[in-house]
């Protein structure tokens, strides 16, 4: 599975970039939040993806941070919602808002969205309000754990991996960071995040 895209933005538009990765032209998915938080073209920038395949299509979904792309695989996980739905979604409120509507129960907001009926917003709130309350606040809706910090990016990725819950895991990595790690490396985060868990 391809995790993110990193390269010069060719061409933006509130519906797609493109980015040029190795002198090959990645057309990427986008929110109108994603949108927003884009760099102008021809400077470096890196998108979250998510693949989704179908039986007559492959798109490639990106998103400025690593909320907004749990976000969308909680909401691609209820029935009846699709890519296209999701995505319009999270054009629709940014992403710590329209979480925040679904934590509420607000069924009326959820189905402010175009696309979205009743039914399905009852479905959504019902399904992903539990999940949602979850999410580790400590992963900021616009960019990650710290904005433009790959190392604690990778540090919350391994420790996950590893087998630490998202908000413990982020909570630690973010002690570490805030007591002067910010410009350790990955493996000196983790290390030092380990001996907090």
């Amino acid at each position: 599975m391809i995790t993110h895209i990193e390269g010069i933005l060719f061409e933006k538009t509130p519906t797609y970039a493109v980015i040029d990765c190795g002198g090959v032209g990645f057309m990427i998915n986008i929110s109108l939040h994603t949108y927003s938080q884009l760099p102008d073209e021809k400077e470096r920038c890196r998108l979250y993806t998510h693949f989704v395949v179908k039986e007559d299509s492959q798109s490639l979904f990106g998103f400025a941070g690593l909320y907004e792309r749990e976000l969308f695989r909680l909401l691609m996980s209820v029935s009846g919602i699709g890519a296209g739905t999701a995505r319009m979604m999270l054009s629709a409120f940014p992403p710590e808002e329209l979480a925040s509507h679904i934590a509420a129960g607000d069924t009326r907001m959820v189905q402010s969205i175009k696309g979205v009926g009743a039914k399905t917003a009852q479905r959504i709130v019902l399904e992903l309000k539990d999940k949602i309350l979850k999410m580790s606040p400590e992963i900021t809706p616009k960019n990650n754990l710290v904005p433009d910090n790959i190392s604690a990016e990778e540090a919350l990725s391994a420790l996950v991996q590893l087998g630490f819950s998202k908000p413990v895991a982020a909570k630690a990595v973010q002690q570490v960071l805030k007591s002067g790690g910010a410009e350790l490396p990955v493996e000196e985060i983790i290390r030092q995040a380990l001996k907090m868990l």
